[in-house]
């Protein structure tokens, strides 16, 4: 049960911004006649300002979001028709579904000009069909409302489902704010006939934008890449916040240029990824970072060097005990088969991997947590000269 909500925890944000924009439209009062050009300004501030972040940080998925419903935006602002709003409907799920199913290459690579000609076409459509009359077109079962058409219900179903699928298997924020900015979009669409619902919820669209492309810039910033722990600029913040008690033990993986230099890097990332996994799941309240190469940080605040060296003892026996498989070409890439392999008798080359450890706490010599993160690399040095795969202090 704590994994899926684990899983799900960057979806409560996007969650949140939409239901609070569905709760002050039911709570609160309308503008005023003197504020009603928010309705206008709101969307347009939030959308621009989620463009512009997304070319920022060169995400293009976000970006084809973010510009298609800026342009749909605009284009409905500009010609309130039912034909440009059946058009823009259809479009920007459809970019949404386009930009899902290819590979993420930013938005300032050289095929990204090929969405800025796209997004430019269909500007030049819209105004095209701004001086058109098409009633009976629209009254196509695929088409005809209410109020969003059968074929863009179809196209945002799709969208929505190729959106959530690029969720997996990272749950990053900002895919998943890629979806919650298309479901933002739909639900304006609904309510397009109600102005003060249809601006709110684009207007709720370009901040789930804006705050999920923050959010995945501070999760590059202070979490690790290849072993998903927090990183380390994480934990010189978390230094900083320590109290009088806490306990700090270095870990470094044994031997790890050989797993390297005999296997390959893909091997090295993979030990690398084993000892994080069982580091994140260390007992006594330790909130385990990775340091840098193969070494990591573990922080026990609140506890003692016995105490934190009890949970750190429980991982290094668990790491040693595991048997890790070196990834062959026709080996399976999924875990369960993995382990079915492992206990099979078969013939891959099986590699243990350990670690050796060094805790240290607050004392007279080590008065500061840097001081303390050195002690406990002291440590660390003598339980490699002890002979590895063993904890010091």
């Amino acid at each position: 049960m704590i994994e899926p909500l684990r899983a799900l925890r960057p979806a409560w944000l996007p969650a949140a911004i939409l239901a609070a924009a569905a709760l002050v439209l039911s709570i609160g009062p309308g503008l005023p006649e003197s504020l009603v050009g928010l309705r206008t300004a709101g969307p347009y501030g939030a959308l621009t300002s989620a463009l512009v972040l997304a070319w920022w940080f060169n995400r293009g998925r976000s970006f084809v979001l973010a510009a298609s419903m800026l342009l749909a935006f605009a284009a409905y602002s500009a010609y309130p028709t039912k034909l440009i709003y059946t058009a823009i409907a259809l479009l920007v799920p459809l970019n949404a579904l386009l930009a899902m199913v290819r590979q993420e290459k930013g938005a300032r690579y050289r095929m990204a000009y090929v969405w800025l000609a796209l997004l430019g076409a269909e500007a030049l459509v819209l105004y095209w069909l701004s001086g058109l009359s098409l009633e009976r077109a629209l009254e196509s079962w695929a088409l005809r409302s209410p109020p969003t058409p059968f074929l863009a219900r179809l196209l945002f179903a799709a969208g929505f489902a190729a959106a959530v699928w690029r969720t997996w298997p990272d749950h990053t924020p900002l895919q998943i704010g890629n979806a919650g900015a298309l479901a933002a979009f739909f639900i304006a669409a609904e309510w397009v006939n109600t102005p003060r619902v249809y601006a709110s919820f684009m207007a709720a669209g370009g901040v789930v934008l804006v705050v999920s492309l923050l959010q995945e810039s501070h999760h590059l910033a202070f979490r690790d890449q290849l072993t998903g722990l927090p990183g380390r600029r994480a934990l010189e913040e978390r230094l900083r916040s320590l109290g009088e008690r806490y306990a700090i033990a270095m870990v470094d993986v044994d031997h790890f240029k050989g797993f390297n230099d005999t296997h390959g890097h893909d091997i090295g990332d993979q030990v690398l990824r084993l000892v994080a996994g069982r580091l994140a799941q260390v007992g006594g309240g330790g909130i385990a970072y990775r340091y840098g190469g193969e070494e990591f940080c573990v922080i026990f605040p609140g506890s003692d060097p016995d105490e934190a060296a009890i949970d750190l003892e429980a991982i290094r026996g668990s790491i040693e005990r595991y048997r890790m498989a070196v990834r062959g070409g026709d080996r399976p890439k999924k875990a369960e088969e993995g382990a079915k392999r492992r206990g099979a008798g078969n013939t891959e080359k099986m590699l243990m991997v350990t670690v050796s450890i060094g805790v240290a706490a607050p004392s007279g010599k080590a008065r500061t947590p840097m001081q303390v993160v050195k002690a406990a690399d002291e440590a660390l040095y003598r339980a490699k000269k002890g002979g590895r795969n063993r904890l010091s202090r």
